[in-house]
């Protein structure tokens, strides 16, 4: 059988993507990995996946699914020499349906994260899933590797967001799962099974999601500190003052924000020179039902009380919705300015609130002894324990000694993780980047019951294979 011709049949010439129309599905954004395809599918439906999927299991073609291609641990990138096919959903954008009343909203899996932002923001109501690369992730990737992002604190994380999901499994049957209900207890969670499973389960087609009411306030501050361990102070401060109105809590060490202000001379931190150079910030952010000038009372007691504490050295409250972005920019482009300074480690962890602090003094010092002169740049999302530990180049441990020590600096902070009783992947995935790491830290139990759910949902390893397990 002529497969190619049988895609082309199928989808047409103009969704079957070759040689340098192929490229730019075949390599990571961060330039780690780079594979091989006998092509990229575009679908426009799910029938057309489903038709697919059946297709490759008949010829043994391995599917690797793709939504924006904003990864960074290899997930949606083909191995080298695989016979493999990528599968973009970026053709199937559809909003299904939105249900104002049940708070509900059905949409494909392609369709870009911050597009559905703004179609539900139109009709009065908030999708709350928020993360740097919203403006080309999509929702399937969103969903296949349980996306956290800033708003988890309150809001929870992709899996907590979703009601029901579409998904064509391994045999090229569509599961119809739906259903908006928020209360169906009529057997197993299948829905939690796919989410984060990185398409190595099944193609994630369609998802109804839950949405909420805008709003009526919202305010934004910048905070400095003279240290972590103020941080976590400050953050049980908010939440017993403000519960669940605070909506995200950031913190970012100095040196990343002010690599932001070099990278990127038109963002500037917004305070004098002596709070400019603060070792810690926290970007947080409080909303709520209120009117604004309440909320707005509500943070100005935050900030007396966390002053004469002397939990922060400085404040900088957002006067305007524009400075709030200006804010929120600065946070966003942190691992972008990394990225400018050369390629580096990106450790995606969580640990307990109470052990970040103790953690990053410890690990920080223990880098040093062993590699002098490492540059950390850890900043993330501290209100629900994720910390991006990034070890960036310097002028004395540059991308070349980086790279020759990758795999002792992983398993140093791996290792402290693992012993604090923390995860070595918040919200990143496992990929192609983890998967040999999952044989260190994961027992062999939990394992074995991976290994059983995949054989049992794809026993030909079509789907994704070498990713995850």
């Amino acid at each position: 059988m002529d497969v190619l011709a049988e895609f082309r049949a199928l989808l047409g010439s103009a969704h079957i993507l070759t040689g340098n129309d192929a490229a730019p599905y075949l390599t990571d954004w961060r330039g780690l990995y780079c594979g091989s395809a006998l092509c990229v599918l575009r679908p426009a439906t799910t029938e057309e996946v489903a038709k697919i999927v059946g297709l490759c299991a008949d010829q043994d073609i391995a599917i690797v699914p793709q939504g924006g291609n904003t990864g960074l641990v290899g997930g949606a990138i083909p191995g080298e020499g695989q016979r493999a096919v990528v599968l973009s959903t970026t053709r199937m954008t559809t909003v299904r349906k939105f249900d104002p009343e049940s708070n509900t909203v059905t949409v494909e899996a392609g369709c870009i994260l911050q597009t559905l932002q703004d179609y539900c923001f139109e009709r009065g109501r908030l999708f709350p899933l928020s993360l740097g690369a919203e403006g080309s992730c999509t929702i399937g990737g969103n969903l296949a590797t349980n996306a956290g992002g800033s708003q988890v604190l309150r809001y929870g994380n992709a899996r907590d967001l979703t009601l029901g999901l579409e998904v064509v499994t391994a045999d090229g049957q569509v599961w119809d799962g739906l259903s908006g209900l928020r209360k169906d207890n009529t057997g197993y969670d299948l829905k939690s099974l796919f989410v984060g499973s990185e398409g190595t389960l099944g193609i994630i087609t369609a998802a109804t999601l839950k949405l909420f009411p805008l709003p009526r306030s919202k305010i934004t501050a910048l905070v400095a500190l003279a240290d972590l361990a103020r941080a976590v102070v400050l953050l049980c401060r908010t939440q017993a003052l403000l519960g669940s109105g605070l909506t995200a809590f950031e913190v970012m060490s100095g040196d990343c924000l002010r690599l932001v202000s070099n990278c990127f001379p038109n963002q500037r931190l917004p305070f004098e020179a002596g709070p400019a150079d603060a070792p810690w910030f926290v970007l947080f952010e409080l909303s709520s039902n209120e009117e604004q000038d309440r909320a707005q009372d509500s943070l100005e007691t935050l900030l007396s009380e966390a002053f004469e504490a002397e939990e922060i050295t400085d404040a900088v409250p957002a006067s305007s919705v524009e400075q709030a972005r200006a804010l929120w920019h600065l946070r966003e482009s942190i691992p972008l300015a990394q990225s400018e300074r050369g390629k580096g480690i990106k450790c995606d962890i969580a640990l307990p609130v109470s052990d970040i602090a103790a953690f990053v003094a410890e690990m920080g010092a223990e880098l040093s002894h062993v590699f002098p002169g490492v540059c950390v740049m850890p900043f993330g999302h501290l209100g629900d324990g994720n910390l991006h530990y990034n070890i960036v180049p310097s002028e004395a441990f540059g991308e070349d000694e980086i790279q020759a020590s990758h795999d002792r600096l992983y398993e140093m902070v791996h290792d402290a993780v693992h012993c604090r009783g923390g995860s070595i992947s918040a919200e990143h995935g496992i990929g192609q980047l983890k998967r040999h790491e999952l044989l260190r830290y994961k027992t062999p139990h939990e394992l074995s019951m991976f290994r059983a759910i995949k054989s049992a949902l794809d026993h030909s390893n079509i789907l994704n294979p070498g990713k995850l397990i």
